[in-house]
């Protein structure tokens, strides 16, 4: 595939064209709260050190337990990336104590990155990504001022990795983060985000590719997890299982989704790695839709640079797979 060539490419260049720097002082000491931003950030700082992951494996970041090692990386930590309160509402209790406004990155609240409302369980419209914000050009603008801004945030999709477009936010922001706290690498820094932004590109025309043929397909998701990719592919998510994927809907809400499902002629229902997977089973009964699973943090990859390249391609690969 041309994409893989492409990866391959670049990560070549990463290491030859951009070299590694020549340190007087340790790597500073970065913490990242989920495996997608993680990847971003540890491709930033490719040849000067590697960021600490906290939610590892399936651990999902709605219900994040720290461990008291993990509580004295935040606490030793020079910068620590989170996506905000939104999402990670366990950890926001501890960062917000121990780590000082200085030197924590909430990305919901980044100047200039794209927002979507967050969804109600059940059925959508195609228009739903657009009620309770303004649209321009096909993007909603809900703006986060500040970190702290809780009450919005709780209206706002927090799953913002899943747009190319933030993706790129993040890492230009990961760069001059990194660059205000280590000027000595600052210029690495500033290189190796060129190259993650190339390859974003290039993996952003890929995956448009694939999906085109299946952007028209209805389907069902666990949650509303996947609304900026969807919103960026132009895909048709119809609906979702739940709100909060930490409690599954009744038997009422069930059968009420089960006759959409059927009225709506959805041909998949997806489930996720990091929930119990047998009410989407207890959906499919009777009707003619797929079982799909999508997975929005990569559970299964190993955590790296290429870490949110794979699990993109994984993201489109099982949307193609369950719908054509």
């Amino acid at each position: 595939m041309r994409l893989g060539l492409d990866k391959v490419l670049l990560n070549w260049l990463l290491v030859f064209a951009v070299g590694w720097p020549s340190q007087t002082t340790a790597a500073p000491e970065v913490v990242v709260s989920i495996k997608p931003v993680h990847s971003l950030i540890a491709g930033v700082m490719t040849g000067v050190g590697a960021p600490e992951l906290l939610a590892r494996g399936a651990r999902s970041p709605h219900n994040l337990h720290l461990s008291p090692s993990d509580v004295r990386k935040l606490s030793h930590a020079d910068l620590v990336f989170w996506v905000g309160q939104g999402l990670e509402s366990a950890l926001a209790k501890v960062l917000l104590a121990t780590v000082d406004g200085s030197r924590r990155v909430t990305l919901i609240s980044l100047p200039g990155m794209q927002l979507l409302p967050l969804r109600q369980g059940g059925v959508w419209d195609r228009h739903s990504h657009a009620e309770n914000s303004d649209v321009q050009d096909g993007h909603a603008t809900v703006q986060l001022e500040h970190e702290h801004n809780a009450g919005l945030e709780q209206q706002v999709n927090s799953h913002i990795w899943l747009s190319p477009v933030n993706a790129g936010r993040i890492v230009e922001s990961a760069a001059a983060a990194l660059s205000r706290i280590d000027p000595e690498n600052a210029a690495h820094y500033q290189r190796n985000a060129e190259l993650m932004l190339a390859r974003i590109r290039m993996m952003e025309q890929e995956l448009g590719r694939q999906l085109s043929p299946v952007s028209g397909a209805p389907y069902v998701v666990f949650h509303d997890a996947y609304a900026y990719f969807e919103h960026h592919y132009g895909l048709n998510a119809v609906g979702s299982v739940t709100v909060n994927p930490e409690h599954l809907p009744g038997a009422r809400s069930i059968q009420r989704l089960r006759s959409k499902i059927k009225s709506l002629n959805a041909r998949c229902v997806f489930s996720e790695p990091q929930f119990e997977p047998g009410v989407v089973r207890t959906l499919l009964e009777g009707s003619t839709a797929r079982g799909g699973r999508l997975d929005p943090l990569g559970a299964d990859i190993p955590a790296g640079p290429d870490a949110y390249f794979l699990m993109m391609e994984q993201l489109a690969a099982a949307l193609v797979d369950c719908l054509q």
